[in-house]
């Protein structure tokens, strides 16, 4: 297959997922689906990971992959084959951007899943706090606590514990194809392929 056109097919795929994330991200900023005040809302939700490394660090190395199907290969110094590598050279560069972008949406949701959600808890008999009542994920085996142990937001812990897992999947599945595109790039370079007015292929 074209490196081109495979590259494009990454790109397609890509953007999705980038959509997927943004608003998993934004949906974070509403626990359980309840309007909070911005304090109360779990600190790992404002690194926006979703929305800045998932995102927009995404879009652009998507982007740059659709665009390769197409690219005119114009060359350089009268050798059209340069163009064509530098092509597929700059790709690998986004696709290394696109690699850094999800890596910190994926380190960002671990942590985030590891520390639990911040909701009001009944710390004694006399006192109530806004802050995370978990820690080192020992909540995530223990369902039944998540009701009894968060107060409000409701239903604040498996919205926090879902979305962020969502993040996380899609984080890994976007540094995959990003690296695939790596890879892809590199034979693209090698092996001087272009589709599109040109008879090379991968």
């Amino acid at each position: 297959m074209c490196s081109g056109s495979f590259a494009k097919c990454l790109g397609i795929s890509l953007m999705p997922l980038s959509i997927v994330c943004v608003l998993c991200n934004i949906l974070l900023l509403v626990p359980g689906g309840n309007s909070v005040d911005s304090e109360h809302i779990t600190v790992e939700v404002w690194y926006f990971g979703g929305i800045l490394g998932s995102g927009v660090l995404m879009i652009f190395p998507a982007l740059v992959f659709l665009g390769l199907k197409n690219n005119d290969c114009c060359g350089c110094c009268g050798n059209e084959s340069c163009g064509r590598r530098f092509a597929m050279l700059s790709s690998i560069l986004f696709a290394a951007v696109g690699v850094a972008g999800a890596g910190y949406s994926v380190i960002v949701s671990a942590v985030a899943i590891n520390h639990g959600p911040k909701c009001l808890f009944q710390f004694n008999d006399t006192v109530q706090l806004w802050d995370p009542p978990f820690s080192n994920g020992d909540y995530l085996s223990n369902k039944s606590s998540w009701e009894t142990v968060c107060l409000k937001p409701t239903g604040v812990v498996s919205w926090h514990v879902s979305l962020f897992s969502v993040l996380l999947v899609m984080g890994l599945v976007q540094m995959a194809l990003c690296a695939v595109q790596v890879v892809n790039g590199l034979l693209g370079c090698l092996c001087d392929s272009c589709c599109g007015g040109s008879d090379g292929s991968v």
